[in-house]
């Protein structure tokens, strides 16, 4: 239980000691009081996630005195966007993740993504699984290399990637264009992978510039999106190293 905090003492000076902080779990059954009001409120303050939950979601920390009060602690430090795009890139890329809802994917795609010299992954706040214990060792210790970033809106996140200069490649099924027949080697690109049964958001496919699917011989359920991942990414690397 290494990546949760238990009650409303523990997860207030967590906030106030700048733990990185995924998520906050807050029992619809428990009343509000001033301590509980204190978190809701450092939580806006520093930008952190809390949600209302059943409280059948704290029956595994039964033998805790939770309080109706979860953290669930993160084993990295998240990086700002803003301080990624000001470092210098060339011919770098970053992968996007849009509704990933599985640690065990996330964490083989950060391992991919390293393996592949990919120069940062960016997750959103909500809707999407963050980095945990599991993703930790899923990873096989790759979180500790590579920068992951953390926001608040993927919409956001990509306009400021494309007043940037990089440019932008989302996957869909449907797209017209296969990946490999994108020229990755000479630019600066983000890849946008989204859910196995969701895919990418319509939203971000409309900033995307380039839309690719990979192609099937056999009409199946889609790759899982791990990979998925690594068939695109490692063509943008034979890419590179083909030049």
């Amino acid at each position: 239980m290494d990546d949760i905090i238990f009650g409303k003492n523990a997860v207030t000076e967590a906030i106030l000691g700048g733990r990185e902080i995924n998520k906050i779990l807050i029992s619809k059954n428990i009343h509000s009081d001033a301590k509980l009001n204190k978190i809701k409120e450092l939580a806006r303050e520093n930008g952190i996630v809390f949600q209302f939950v059943a409280r059948e979601k704290f029956l595994p920390y039964a033998e805790f005195n939770h309080q109706g009060v979860i953290a669930q602690i993160s084993p990295i430090q998240y990086k700002d966007l803003d301080d990624f795009l000001e470092e210098k890139h060339e011919n770098a890329s970053i992968v996007i993740l849009d509704g990933i809802e599985d640690s065990h994917n996330l964490g083989a795609i950060i391992r991919t993504c390293v393996c592949a010299g990919v120069s940062g992954i960016i997750i959103p706040s909500r809707r999407n699984v963050q980095v945990n214990a599991i993703v930790e060792k899923t990873s096989a210790g790759a979180i500790n290399h590579i920068p992951i970033i953390k926001v608040n809106s993927l919409v956001n996140a990509v306009q400021k990637l494309k007043n940037s200069d990089w440019w932008v490649v989302a996957t869909d099924a449907s797209a017209k264009d296969n990946y490999y027949d994108v020229k990755y080697n000479d630019m600066n690109f983000a890849l946008i992978m989204g859910a196995e049964h969701a895919g990418v958001s319509k939203s971000l496919l409309k900033l995307s510039d380039f839309i690719v699917k990979i192609p099937m011989l056999k009409e199946f359920n889609s790759l899982n999106v791990s990979n998925a991942l690594s068939a695109i990414i490692f063509e943008t690397v034979r890419q590179k190293l083909k030049n």
